[in-house]
């Protein structure tokens, strides 16, 4: 049975891609996939893939939205085992929904295969707890960069609570928007932040600041990258694990 599957790569590391992900990409006919999927998972096809690279830059998307969805949709048309592989979790500010509806208004079957998100894995390689009991227990995830011409339109800053850790994924261009909006509705400007670039890759690069001058001590940090806000960046001292690996 023809089947397009909406895949999620995971963070970098390669081995925490997931074993039902590993089994359809092995299996593939046909992997279509982005700039944030680990090259390296595509080793892991079989003799005789295609491979379509469908990747996107900051205010450079190489192939748009709409075309990478009609893209999917003729090569479940084409082929019988389809991957769709999209870094972290497809159904993360992936755009995975929206592939998932376009294929689904065409009669096209599909599968989610979620993928292990940078939100949650990306701050514990650098030693920081999303949550942890005694400083938080609640975490949110927040887009950093919106795809509307009325940015942060659908951001309710007003809502975050107090001593909620938040992650901000694709925010590293607006540092400086971001911290000045969390200290602008309460949050004291020595909130610790840490910027952390390629998480679970051997090139992870994590630097720790306050609301106050984490733009000014991150702005040359390369790409990708997340942004962590709240107290539990400061268990990073302590939990650091993965640096003493390499």
């Amino acid at each position: 049975m023809k089947k397009v599957y909406l895949t999620g790569a995971g963070p970098g590391d390669i081995e925490l891609l997931t074993l039902k992900a590993a089994r359809v990409i092995a299996q593939a006919d046909v992997i279509i996939y982005d700039k944030l999927a680990n090259p390296e998972i595509l080793k892991m096809a079989k003799i005789g893939c295609c491979f379509i690279f469908v990747g996107k830059e900051f205010k450079k998307h190489l192939i748009p939205q709409d075309e990478i969805n009609e893209i999917i949709y003729q090569a479940s048309l084409k082929y019988e085992n389809v991957v769709r592989l999209k870094g972290g979790d497809p159904f993360v500010f992936g755009r995975g929904g929206e592939e998932a509806l376009y294929l689904k208004q065409r009669g096209v079957k599909f599968e989610i295969i979620p993928g292990v998100t940078s939100s949650i894995s990306v701050p514990a390689y650098a030693g920081i707890p999303v949550t942890n009991r005694g400083i938080t227990c609640s975490f949110r995830v927040v887009t950093g960069h919106e795809s509307s011409n009325k940015i942060y339109s659908q951001i309710n800053w007003e809502s975050f609570i107090a001593d909620e850790t938040i992650v901000f994924l694709m925010g590293i261009h607006n540092m400086e928007y971001i911290s000045s909006q969390l200290i602008k509705i309460g949050k004291p400007s020595t909130t610790p932040c840490a910027v952390i670039s390629k998480g679970t890759t051997k090139e992870q690069l994590v630097i720790v600041g306050t609301l106050q001058d984490i733009a000014k001590k991150a702005k040359d940090i390369p790409t990708p990258a997340i942004i962590v806000v709240g107290e539990v960046v400061n268990l990073r001292e302590d939990l650091k694990w993965f640096e003493e690996l390499q």
